[in-house]
């Protein structure tokens, strides 16, 4: 089966750099041709254009910053596709935008599966990040042997546009544990508490987090360096408010993150690292927020290990199973 990757970028290279290391027939095209070279030079094929790529393979990737950018791709490459060919869309992207364009490779023949990554770049590079999975059953278990190379805890979460809204949903809530951490942080500075010691209480108690235990460490650095930045942020909690809104559910702490971090991007830019939100609370504190003995860049702990199907606590067969039934 020959897969192709479009989208090089601080996730997409590393998710397609595990095809690569596990043995898949891989071809790939990204804007960047000087990424697209490193790959060629560890055995990767490659094409001149999206359309050209999916003309090429039985299964195309995608892995893009934004639903724009996704919607033209998928325009390009719309003309090639033909019965037996999969369109799988691995972004954080707007769930109504996804219906919209997995109807139309639908329409011309072909299978779409939107699976969404949550976890870091540090797992994605390991093939240890996890994996939501928006499809009908008969191609998810198509396309399982690939989702299991790319990650390491696969959830089949219902139909298209299912796995949108809960990566969505994943990074609202990892954008509270960002903001709250650095309050925290802060907070225990101006207090005169030791922070490798406000480190480590934080880590041994309830009140720690996959980000505490992550990002505070790259905070803590100074680095700030998770390859994620305030656009992406502010793009993905601002589609959860809008699902919030379509729902009617009155938000609160929502909207204060939006504003959060608008004014972050007004004042350090939007290609400025998330975790720099702390510098918020820096500048008004005149506090630094430093200690020693952290790491500048996260690497994955875990060996790399083939993936699985997570089946939901309280079910013995995935939603998704039970309704294709």
């Amino acid at each position: 089966m020959k897969t192709g990757f479009i989208g090089l970028g601080n996730v997409g290279s590393k998710l397609a750099g595990s095809l690569l290391r596990n043995g898949h027939d891989l071809t790939v095209f990204d804007l960047d041709t000087a990424k697209v070279q490193e790959f060629v030079a560890k055995g990767a094929g490659h094409a001149d254009s999206a359309g050209a790529l999916m003309r090429a393979c039985d299964i195309v990737i995608t892995c893009l910053p934004s639903p724009v950018i996704c919607e033209a791709t998928v325009t390009e490459m719309l003309p090639e596709v033909t019965p037996g060919k999969t369109w799988m869309e691995m972004s954080t992207t707007d769930a109504g935008v996804m219906q919209a364009l997995a109807a139309q490779v639908q329409a011309a023949g072909g299978a779409v599966v939107e699976c969404p990554v949550s976890g870091g770049c540090h797992r994605a590079e390991t093939g240890n990040i996890s994996i939501f999975a928006g499809c009908d059953r008969a191609t998810f278990e198509l396309v399982l042997p690939l989702l299991t190379t790319l990650g390491r805890r696969v959830l089949h979460t219902g139909e298209i546009g299912t796995a949108s809204v809960l990566k969505v949903m994943t990074n609202y809530l990892a954008t509270a544990n960002l903001l709250s951490v650095c309050e925290a942080l802060v907070t225990m500075k101006a207090a005169g508490m030791d922070l490798n010691t406000t480190y480590e209480a934080i880590k041994i108690s309830s009140g720690t987090s996959f980000v505490h235990e992550t990002e505070s460490q790259i905070i803590l650095n100074g680095s700030r360096d998770i390859s994620f930045t305030m656009d992406l942020v502010k793009k993905d909690i601002g589609l959860f408010q809008s699902i919030a809104e379509d729902a009617g559910v009155p938000l609160e702490i929502s909207p204060l993150m939006v504003s959060i971090f608008d004014d972050g991007i007004a004042r350090f830019g939007a290609r400025e690292l998330s975790p720099n939100i702390i510098k918020r609370l820096e500048e008004a504190t005149g506090l630094s927020i430093l200690a020693p003995g952290f790491p500048a860049l996260l690497t994955d702990d875990e060996p790399e290990e083939p993936g699985y199907e997570v089946i939901p606590t309280g079910r013995t067969t995935p939603l998704a199973a039970e309704q294709s039934r």
